[in-house]
């Protein structure tokens, strides 16, 4: 989801690797050991849990988590908890990282210290104040002044232990002063509107004689005002602390007057006093990336170079733009991602892979090596089948996987790692049952292959067959070594990287995943002496239940089907699949149909019963699912449908305004004759629901072109304020996604993704160029430094590689002058730069070092 900013879209992302814990303080008790957790927050709002590991004081996590984000926020934060099954879960330690410092980290695995959880400390939010100092002449002629305190609004608060309802302590600080006011609470929101005014008396000196208030000569600068945030809380322990500013009155300067949002900042020597070394560390991989994505026509020359890469009848592929981005840079997936996606998006997929994987074919000399490297095109296929086949991997491997994560049987073949309790045959027979089911459910899973992925693995397999034409086994290895080996063997030994499971399995589970997922690897590969292939004389021995024709056969004729280009389409796929599910907050609004004919239907608000106001009773925690089919509610999770709404009866799925009924991250599912209103638990999540509900629903015939953004309450929509309960909406909708989920690709930010690579190994490119210059004008052995380069025909090379650096050059002075126009625009202490903006002082520091130079 992209923030507006004048004409430029801003897209947030992050990828996170959890790692694991180490040295983690022990129980006070005889156990000593903890059933540790590791949470993800954006601020204090927590996006993402990982599995509980239990009985350890160094848990291993090995999860991943990506997320677009789809507001501002000022740290990333990771706490460690410990279950409590009879009370609340305690924090162990946390590792807040500012936004500004996640560069220093990116892409690389780091230990943290985990430092000490303090109330606080944990804040978030900012404050908008007005203060105004000014002169009051008393009744006896004695000039004094007051100063005016306004309180106006917060915004982002936290939410402490699900409720926020907020007021302002204002004190005034100073020698012998402890003034203190306060406002008033307001319930069940944390972006309240205080708007009240308080007065505080400044002292003047006698010798006061001037007219005109001058704040640096006189004592006021002595003074400050210091604001605080407190949740009003019902619990004996008090109110809590949500955060708060000190503001020094010098501020008023001449005129005497302030007006200035501020970020709310910790308690000062609020935290205990823990060394840090007694909690232990955490070890994390984060990539934050941030786009900053100008209109269409800006990416248009490079763009253009781009798609003209699957031209190969201009020139050899190696001449091509996206080539040369696969050569420059340090890794082949950095180029693949948005390579991929960017020819997905423009239906330019298959003629490019077809051609970057002709040239790799044609390079290869041996045919049992072929595409076995980490080469650019191996990397792309992986990545289209990441995107093209996600929904091809859920329908086939979920249902099994499913049951043998929850099973538990024991499948360990190795008697070195056998346990007491353990028999070896019947572990044997587990094993080899487990793994003739996946290796059927993916031989007869050919008609279901995406078509893209089909016409991809059609090309592969006539490239290989011409470049190796004695060999007769090219042709079925040449598509194995990517479904099998590339697709479905990494899906079934780590399931929760390919969205099959939630969490990383438990050690057992993995192990018997990682003996299936060889096993069936090793199907897959069609090679002559499979046996040779184990370096385990167990998994050796094992191996000889498959040494049947059948098999070989089976894996020939799947091969064959997959590879037979645009005979299937994957739109045909009659099964359900399921897309998301997760436990949410939903209330209902109806249309009442029973008046007569011709009238026409209110809408009724269901209540919860003895309540005459639809407020938090209305709202029921519901375990909900959606399939490619419908979309279903139930009680609990495992239970029947309370209710099910086919896909094609969804209208609109757009966000609700906080203020209908003062939550947060709600959005409506509406129907003909209903409104769902959905509270997710999280921000990310309740984008995650709306993205795919959209997406699955873009296609239907009646969706809506406009919908009321605020509930229909008090008589009135909120939004418009219109009395008519039918009346038509008054926001357009959101949307213009394309139905395919898998193929969800915004082409612009892909090609800034490539620019912003470009702009990277802007060096790489110009010692490309001094390459290609070097094998136009000397035949004799290659130069070491430009060895690294894969260049075929220098002249065209050149040409290309002239062309990307003047198109780079043109979108790095449109950043510079975004950039500088939008210095000399902001406003510290404006509503979206905070005084206290860490990041935006960074950068601030950034243009002021680079103002004097020009573009």
């Amino acid at each position: 989801m992209a923030v507006e900013e004048e004409g430029l879209r801003v897209f947030q992302s992050v990828k996170i690797k959890i790692g694991e814990a180490k040295n983690i303080p022990p129980y006070p008790g005889p156990n000593r050991m903890r059933d540790c957790y590791c949470t993800v927050n954006l601020d204090q709002e927590e996006v993402f849990r990982t599995k509980i590991v239990e009985k350890s004081l160094c848990p291993f996590y090995g999860e991943d988590f990506y997320c677009e984000i789809p507001r501002s926020f000022r740290h990333l934060s990771f706490y460690i908890f410990d279950r409590d099954v009879f009370r609340r879960d305690s924090s162990i330690g946390k590792v807040a990282v500012k936004k500004e410092d996640l560069q220093k980290y990116h892409g690389k695995d780091t230990w943290f210290q985990l430092q000490p959880v303090s109330a606080d400390s944990e804040v978030q939010g900012k404050v908008h104040l007005e203060l105004r100092l000014s002169e009051v002449i008393t009744d006896s002629g004695v000039i004094s002044h007051k100063l005016a305190t306004r309180v106006l609004e917060c915004q982002g608060l936290p939410i402490v232990n699900g409720q926020c309802d907020p007021y302002a302590a204002v004190s005034l600080l100073g020698p012998s002063r402890s003034d203190a006011k306060k406002t008033k609470v307001k319930r069940k929101t944390n972006n309240p509107q205080f708007d009240e005014v308080f007065y505080f008396e400044v002292t003047r000196p006698l010798s006061y004689t001037k007219r005109q208030f001058d704040v640096e000569e006189e004592d006021v600068d002595k003074l400050a005002l210091r604001v605080d945030l407190w949740n009003a809380s019902n619990l004996k322990f008090g109110d809590e602390f949500l955060g708060g500013v000190r503001v020094p009155l010098r501020v008023l300067g001449q005129v005497g007057v302030h007006d200035a949002w501020y970020f709310l900042q910790p308690r000062e020597n609020g935290g205990k006093s823990v060394k840090v070394e007694e909690l232990g560390s955490l070890r994390l991989n984060i990539v934050y990336t941030e786009d900053h994505v100008f209109p269409s026509e800006h990416y248009t020359p490079l763009r253009d170079l781009l798609l003209h890469s699957a031209n190969v009848e201009v020139h050899p592929v190696s001449a091509s733009t996206a080539h040369i981005l696969g050569e420059v840079c340090r890794e082949k997936q950095e180029a693949a991602i948005p390579l991929v996606r960017l020819f997905l998006h423009y239906g330019k997929i298959v003629p490019f892979i077809s051609a970057i994987a002709h040239a790799e074919v044609n390079r290869t000399q041996d045919p049992n090596t072929i595409f076995r490297g980490n080469s650019l095109t191996s990397k792309c296929i992986d990545e289209t089948m990441k995107l093209a086949g996600m929904h091809y991997l859920q329908v086939t491997l979920k249902p099994i996987i499913d049951e043998i994560c929850t099973e538990h049987k024991p499948c360990e073949i190795d008697p070195v790692k056998l346990k007491e309790s353990e028999n070896l045959d019947t572990n044997r027979e587990n094993l080899r049952q487990y793994v003739d089911r996946i290796f059927n459910v993916i031989t007869t899973s050919g008609v279901r292959c995406p078509t893209v992925m089909c016409d991809i693995f059609f090309s592969l397999r006539e490239s290989a067959a011409t470049r190796f034409q004695v060999d007769q086994d090219v042709r079925y290895t040449a598509v194995s070594s990517f479904i099998f080996l590339r697709f479905f063997a990494p899906a079934i030994l780590s399931p929760n990287l390919f969205h099959l499971r939630p969490h990383h399995p438990d050690p057992a589970t993995s192990r018997t995943l990682t003996l299936i997922s060889k096993t069936i690897q090793t199907l897959g590969s069609l090679a002559k002496s499979k046996s040779a292939n184990f370096k385990e004389s167990y998994m050796a021995a094992f191996y000889d239940y498959f040494n049947e024709q059948k098999y070989a056969d089976a894996v020939k004729n799947f091969l064959d089907l997959i590879s037979t280009s645009g005979k299937w389409d994957q739109k045909s796929i009659e099964t359900p699949i399921m897309l998301k599910e997760g436990s949410v907050k939903l209330t209902i609004k109806r249309v009442d149909g029973k008046g007569s004919k011709g009238t026409k239907g209110r809408f009724m608000i269901k209540r919860a019963q003895g309540r005459n106001r639809f407020g938090m009773k209305n709202f029921k925690k519901r375990w909900f699912r959606l399939t490619n089919h419908e979309f279903t509610y139930h009680k609990t999770k495992g239970e029947g449908a309370l209710c099910s709404i086919p896909i094609e009866n969804i209208l609109a799925v757009e966000r609700l305004e906080e203020e209908s009924f003062k939550m947060k991250n709600m959005f409506q599912v509406i129907q003909p004759e209903r409104a769902l209103y959905i509270q997710a638990n999280n921000c990310v999540e309740a984008r995650d629901w709306i993205d795919i509900l959209t997406k699955v629903s873009q296609c239907n015939r009646k969706r809506l072109s406009t919908y009321h953004p605020s509930a229909y309450l008090n008589g009135h929509w909120l939004c418009c304020k219109l009395s008519a309960d039918a009346a038509p909406g008054c926001t357009p909708c959101t949307g213009g996604l394309p139905a395919n989920i898998q193929l969800d690709v915004d082409g612009d930010r892909e090609t800034e993704r490539i620019y912003s690579l470009f702009s990277t190994y802007m060096t790489k490119l110009i010692k490309m160029q001094e390459a290609c210059g070097s094998k136009s004008v000397y035949d004799g052995p290659e130069q070491e430094e430009y060895s690294s380069f894969v260049i075929d025909d220098p002249q065209e090379t050149y040409k290309t590689l002239k062309l990307i650096v003047s198109a780079v050059q043109t979108l790095e002075q449109q950043h510079t002058k975004y950039k500088r126009d939008k210095f000399k625009k902001t406003k510290i202490g404006s509503q979206e730069h905070p005084i206290g903006d860490k990041s935006f002082q960074c950068y601030i520091r950034q243009q002021s070092e680079s103002s004097t130079y020009s573009i």
